[in-house]
């Protein structure tokens, strides 16, 4: 990924129907009723990618909130803009670092590397690769109580989802003791991630138990392999 330019372009959001709007409202105000932490918060909406030249990609990309995933209920699937989320990959000597979805979050129970759904810059500002590492190392110090400094992880795969085009940037940070996570982890008290467990491959993953996010099992590997190179 290193040698790869990702550019990004800001787009309008998708155009809505006055029936779309009422609906989305209608069932936001279900989501709030069974989840009254859920925040209709802003979020990163992924409108496509395109190769525009060997070794140079374009992310079209809107600004929207959580609420327009109830599109995905609304519309074929090839129609609805998914996500633009971030990922760290933290090295341990027992692996990497995954954790458990607790109660409170999107996907309670699901395996997940490290991260979240990407934040959109202030307006007229733009979104970039810099923008994104942070909202990763604050991802990190909020679910873990690991702090690095901004500029450290490097981006280490990028990964698209077939359903939605949700986009997944996932950063690789140096690696830290199993121990020193465990006692981070542990001093957060009440965290988004109720569990965390040290995994190599993708059958590590499979014998944790419960589901997982569809990306682990390819980045599990592919980690796996370049470790033994």
């Amino acid at each position: 990924m290193d040698a790869e330019r990702i550019d990004f372009a800001e787009g309008p959001p998708p155009s809505l129907s006055p029936e779309e709007r009422r609906e989305i409202d209608r069932l936001w105000v279900r989501t709030t009723a069974e989840q009254p932490a859920a925040f209709d918060g802003p979020l990163v909406a992924s409108l496509g990618l395109d190769r525009t030249a060997p070794g140079h990609r374009t992310v079209r990309w809107a600004r929207m909130t959580y609420r327009y995933r109830a599109l995905r209920v609304l519309r074929p699937a090839e129609e609805v803009p998914g996500s633009v989320f971030v990922t760290v990959l933290l090295p341990t000597d027992e692996g990497l670092v995954v954790g458990r979805g607790s109660a409170a979050t999107a996907a309670p129970g699901r395996w997940t590397l490290p991260g979240g759904a990407a934040e959109p810059p202030p307006p007229g500002e733009p979104l970039d690769l810099a923008v994104l590492r942070r909202h990763a190392v604050r991802e990190l110090d909020e679910e873990l109580g690991v702090r690095l400094p901004e500029r450290v992880p490097r981006l280490w795969a990028l990964t698209r989802q077939a359903r939605f085009g949700s986009l997944g940037f996932h950063f690789l940070a140096p690696p830290l003791p199993a121990a020193l996570v465990r006692r981070r982890h542990a001093a957060l008290g009440e965290a988004e991630l109720d569990a965390i467990a040290f995994v190599s491959s993708s059958a590590d993953a499979e014998r944790l138990g419960g589901p997982a996010a569809d990306y682990l099992p390819r980045l599990l590997d592919r980690y796996a392999r370049t470790t033994l190179v």
